[in-house]
């Protein structure tokens, strides 16, 4: 079976010289976590893009499936520990 590359990748990376490691989007200094709390407080995706006017919709599909996997992989640890 072929391996399929998450949708995230390559557009969301980490890099130690850029904003301190943190996930960012490919080709800007725009954290991961910057855009999800933008969407958070306001779900509208023309003031996003109005923010940011660097991002693509194809990011923000990114990042939202990289943090989809990071709270699917905590709470897949937390599952864990409670269990051993």
């Amino acid at each position: 079976m072929a391996h399929q590359q998450a949708p995230h990748q390559p557009r969301i990376i980490r890099d130690s010289h850029i904003m301190v490691g943190k996930p960012i989007v490919r080709g800007t200094r725009i954290p991961v976590e910057r855009v999800v709390a933008h969407l958070a407080r306001n779900p509208d995706l023309g003031e996003l893009f109005a923010a940011y006017p660097e991002l693509t919709i194809e990011d923000v599909k990114a990042v939202l499936h990289y943090a989809y996997e990071a709270v699917e992989e905590r709470g897949k640890r937390s599952v864990a520990a409670t269990t051993a």
